[in-house]
């Protein structure tokens, strides 16, 4: 019984070490690699919290996409990211996913538009019959699209649909090259101030679970993994700070990435932590179903090459630290 506290002092020991040791030259000896979508919203909540000194190094990139951070993390230039449901299940389907579901970032589905440009005609969804619509490919905006066409009494083949980024998406929409487009955040933000108005929303049809992904690498790495459990708790927390009377300072901070007034960032703020406040929580059966009935929609679609088992790329590893971790 000694030799095993022994041993387990040891690798707490080394955990510690790994996450913690610095020194003049060479600094903390775990560095996460950190994607993030738009910009790094997590990243800010964990400074206006006074939650960002890790005990280890966090180097944040942003991407314009999910799908764009799930390449990187599939290609080894990043080590935690989180998306949204969509993006894993075609990294997946690629065969040889080199990454697991470690936890879901319950969050709002707000800003999941189809927009159309100032001045146009189109008032509804029904009205994109033979219109030429953007959509940012293996998305939510995919998902969200699909679903309002359906409700309206529209299919795919019924719309021109032309597969764009959200920067291009908005591109296109002022200089009339598409009708309409369904993307999320900051282009939709950008939409909205150029007069642009929405049409159909993913607020009642996306289910909010917004996974973090890790690189079966990190997974497999003692100090990554302990270090990966502590960020994703401090980023739980900061968000539960953010909420607790300090809305104005992580508004301005957003303002600020989106180019939009403190005013309407507050708004989105409220608005959003009123539909559904950020909340990490562990992987479960409930949020693997939520994902499989979204990958079954994209494989009637036949977008992916054959059916995806969505419970091939989660893992419950990080659950028991994460518990701890979130206190």
């Amino acid at each position: 019984m000694r030799a095993h506290r022994a041993a387990v002092a040891v690798v707490a020991l080394t955990l510690v070490s790994a996450c913690g040791a610095t020194s003049a030259s060479d600094g903390p000896q775990v560095t996460l690699r950190v994607g993030a979508t738009g910009w790094s919203q997590a990243q800010a909540a964990l400074q206006v919290a006074g939650l960002d000194q890790t005990p280890y190094k966090v180097e944040w990139s942003v991407f314009s996409g999910g799908d764009k951070q799930l390449q990187a993390l599939q290609g080894g230039a990043l080590d935690v990211t989180e998306t949204s449901e969509i993006p894993p299940i075609f990294a997946a389907a690629g065969g040889g996913a080199k990454f697991k579901v470690v936890a879901v970032q319950r969050a709002n589905t707000l800003l999941q538009e189809v927009v159309v440009g100032p001045g146009s005609p189109i008032t509804g969804m029904s009205q994109l019959k033979g219109r030429k619509v953007g959509y940012v490919q293996n998305t939510t905006a995919q998902y969200f699209l699909d679903k309002l066409l359906e409700q309206n009494g529209l299919h795919w083949s019924d719309i021109t649909a032309a597969p764009l980024s959200p920067n291009d998406g908005v591109t296109a929409l002022h200089s009339g090259a598409i009708d309409a487009l369904a993307s999320y955040g900051n282009s939709i933000i950008t939409v909205h101030r150029g007069g642009g108005r929405t049409i159909g929303d993913g607020k009642d049809i996306l289910s909010g679970d917004f996974p973090w992904e890790a690189s079966t690498d990190t997974i497999a790495d003692p100090a990554k993994r302990q270090a990966t459990a502590d960020l994703l708790a401090r980023i739980d927390k900061a968000y539960a700070y953010i909420r607790n009377g300090h809305e104005q300072a992580f508004a301005q901070k957003t303002a600020d990435a989106t180019h939009q007034s403190l005013s309407d960032a507050l708004s989105q703020l409220h608005d959003g932590e009123a539909q559904r406040p950020s909340k990490l929580v562990t992987t479960s059966a409930a949020a693997i179903a939520s994902q499989q009935s979204v990958a079954d929609v994209f494989t009637d679609l036949k977008v992916l090459p054959h059916k995806v088992d969505t419970a091939s790329f989660w893992t419950d590893e990080l659950n028991a630290d994460l518990t701890k971790a979130l206190g």
